[in-house]
């Protein structure tokens, strides 16, 4: 098996996205013949798997207003929260039976055995792809299988931020109706507690190294095969960033086509307003509402569609209407608050 660090120029990169990206590179470019470890920590991110609806699954405003990066993964699964404080390993491996399905048990043993050696007891399974203790989760873990390669990972919650993610992952109470695959909550809780005094006071990134030492059973890094990435790699991984973990069509318009509403009350009255939306692009708006104005609601209606859900391209979009005449005094900046929730 290969270790592929997530360091540029001797620098480790504490970027969640960019380690997707790199997973994904490597799927599709580097073939050892042998299976392949991909270890990460990142800063404050939130990933939605693949068919999910981030506006659905995610406090968009909270994140937005945190600095809070959101990424759509590869593979699917449900949305979680990731910091500095969650270890992440990622394995691409070399599959011989291609119509071979996901397996989590078999991701999961040696992991268990690990733990059981740091102190970690009653910990186990649970459901179809989560690790716990004592009924509280301390892992999740995403797998598909692709062209005979099986790659998928999990996420080890050494310690947790209970404030960041009871906010970032819990959405705005919209009347909201998708078609995208919902997260099953599940009470999460840090790993630190259960470990026994010697590992306890280790940091993430110690625990990380610790945990690849006892995954490739050697005693040093020395004794591991490593492929450090070329600058043609990282010339290449940094185009496959922009095309798709930095885009916005792939990281939000991947979204299912869903409807909602939202209304709120303002100076002029009650405002509310329904949405069809594809591919977080508006397909169809209908206002309604208890305010005053002299021209109909349609002049706003049509302006709406065809727009994307993206601030910047909703106060374009109105730029040019005059919403007093069709709503009253409300300034174009409240009314696409409301519509973003």
């Amino acid at each position: 098996m290969y270790l592929i660090e997530m360091k540029r120029n001797g620098e480790y990169v504490f970027d969640g996205a960019m380690a997707l990206c790199v997973q994904v590179y490597a799927q599709e470019n580097l073939f050892f013949g042998e299976d392949i470890l991909f270890p990460y920590i990142t800063e404050p991110l939130v990933q939605v798997g693949r068919y999910q609806n981030a506006r659905e699954e995610v406090n968009l405003p909270y994140i937005q207003k945190n600095n809070i990066n959101l990424v759509r993964r590869d593979t699917g699964g449900g949305t979680i929260y990731l910091d500095k404080d969650c270890v992440n390993f990622c394995f691409l491996k070399e599959s011989e039976n291609q119509n071979s399905d996901v397996n989590f048990d078999d991701m999961y043993r040696p992991v268990i055995e690990i733990l059981n050696e740091f102190g970690v007891e009653n910990v186990q399974k649970s459901g179809r792809n989560d690790l716990e203790i004592d009924g509280k989760k301390v892992s999740g873990a995403a797998m598909s299988i692709v062209n005979g390669r099986q790659y998928g990972g999990y996420s080890l919650l050494l310690d947790i931020d209970e404030t960041a993610i009871s906010n970032a992952l819990k959405p705005n109470r919209l009347k909201l109706d998708s078609k995208g695959i919902k997260s099953v909550r599940s009470r999460v809780h840090s790993l630190r507690p259960y470990l026994s005094q010697k590992y306890k006071s280790l940091t993430s990134v110690e625990f990380s190294e610790l945990m690849i030492l006892k995954i490739f059973g050697v005693s040093s890094k020395k004794g591991i095969k490593t492929y450090e990435l070329t600058d043609e790699d990282w010339s290449n991984i940094d185009q496959m960033m922009e095309r798709k973990y930095l885009n916005w069509d792939w990281n939000y318009g991947k979204t299912p086509s869903y409807s909602y509403s939202k209304s709120d009350r303002f100076s002029i009255g009650t405002v509310e307003i329904s949405l069809d939306v594809e591919h977080e692009t508006i397909k169809q708006a209908k206002i309604y509402g208890d305010f005053f104005g002299s021209k109909d609601t349609e002049t706003v209606e049509s302006a709406l569609t065809g727009v994307r859900l993206k601030e910047d391209n909703l106060m374009r979009a109105l730029e040019n209407i005059d919403l007093k005449e069709c709503l009253g005094d409300i300034k174009v900046s409240e009314f696409v608050g409301l519509i973003l929730g």
